[in-house]
């Protein structure tokens, strides 16, 4: 047959799924190697879906989405980041990573460099391989709290960098961008002209710090501004299997957004789209639930690791904690965390799935029940 295009034939193994696939697979495994929330959907969620089928409204929907979420989308990024988003900025698409492709579909040519964090997202680099880019990993170090240094990017922008990632709250670190860095990154892309994707997947979940958005600091004049921020309602609500988020783009795009969302996914499912918009409108116990159990289990696990004497950066936001397993790794911490799992029945995954600087790192899970996530910590090798 045929061969695979090259881009994709060289395509690293995702050691996310890799170790999640094996623990599903062990009887009796403790996952904590994946963020799947664990609630129930509030019911007037899921009865918002099943009546967009019961009145069979199954066609087509505008490619942008119902303009009722749209709305929903944009009132609630107004109220959360204090900022003026009409609802013609707004595009409903099949969750975050599909908001992720679209946007480096717009703005990446073959051969063009992307800054990604390192550690960051895998798909971040997948992605933009996918688009025949370049990614290029700027460095979040141990010693600086895992916070990114202007120094550090500026170093690696060259004539062909067109994108800045930026991910706050951070997967897989739980760090989260203070307003005064935030607005220093926004001037350096402002500076090299470059384009900032902005990945606020976990928006929803910070503790004792303000979520800060870089489209706080962009304009809103056609031309200036320069910020897409991605959205998903899979971690604010749960809904990962219903696929529905947002990317919010810079004025003035409409024409150039239709044609391309048109040629990516045409439009989000009419079911999905009618259950986001009672996510979004609707009670929101659910976000205020989620965000107590994933507070209260941070400090659960926090108090083992301490005890344990295992370093770990404080997570200031989403629902994974970022630990240091080098005692026990031998620099192989992909290799650590599948025997870890074959000897203890507990899965974590490995730092190298985020990149060069997570080795000896591993990313914790703390969305599921505290007891299995207690237990399972509970089985790591001491450091003391």
């Amino acid at each position: 047959m045929p061969e695979l295009a090259a881009h994709v034939s060289d395509f690293p193994a995702n050691q996310i799924r890799e170790i999640t696939e094996a623990a599903w697979s062990t009887p009796g495994a403790i996952v904590l190697s994946i963020g799947e929330p664990g609630f129930a959907l509030p019911r007037h969620v899921l009865e918002a879906g099943m009546a967009c089928l019961d009145r069979d409204e199954t066609n087509y929907t505008p490619n942008a989405g119902i303009p009722a979420l749209r709305e929903a989308f944009a009132a609630r990024f107004r109220e959360h980041n204090g900022v003026e988003v009409g609802t013609e900025r707004v595009y409903v698409v099949d969750g975050a990573q599909q908001g992720l492709h679209f946007a480096m579909s717009l703005l990446l040519s073959p051969g063009d460099e992307i800054l990604i964090p390192n550690p960051g997202y895998p798909t971040f680099a997948m992605t933009s391989r996918l688009l025949h880019a370049v990614p290029v990993r700027y460095p979040l170090y141990p010693e600086h709290d895992f916070q990114p240094r202007i120094e550090d990017l500026e170093s690696l922008i060259t004539p062909q960098t067109k994108v800045l990632v930026l991910n706050s709250p951070s997967n897989p670190l739980g760090a989260v961008l203070g307003g005064e860095l935030t607005r220093g990154l926004v001037d350096l892309a402002r500076r090299h002209d470059l384009w900032i994707i902005s990945d606020e997947c976990y928006e929803a979940f910070t503790y004792d710090v303000p979520h800060v958005s870089p489209a706080r600091f962009d304009g809103d004049v056609p031309g200036e501004a320069r910020v897409f921020t991605s959205l998903t309602l899979s971690k604010t609500y749960g809904l990962t299997g219903l696929r529905i988020g947002a990317l919010i783009c810079p004025p003035g795009l409409k024409r150039k957004m239709n044609n391309v969302m048109e040629s990516i996914v045409s439009c989000v499912a009419s079911p999905s789209q009618y259950a986001a918009l009672a996510a979004l409108t609707g009670p929101q116990d659910y976000v205020s639930r989620a965000h107590a159990h994933y507070r209260a289990n941070r400090d659960a696990a926090s108090a083992v690791l301490e005890s344990k004497g295992i370093p770990f950066l404080s997570a200031q936001g989403a629902f994974y904690l970022w630990a240091d397993v080098s005692h026990v790794s031998g620099g192989d911490v992909r290799s650590w965390v599948r025997k870890f799992l074959a000897d203890s029945g507990v899965s974590f995954a490995p730092g190298t799935a985020f990149g060069s600087i997570g080795e000896g790192w591993i990313r914790i899970a703390l969305c599921g029940a505290r007891t299995e996530l207690v237990e399972g910590l509970g089985r790591l090798p001491s450091r003391r």
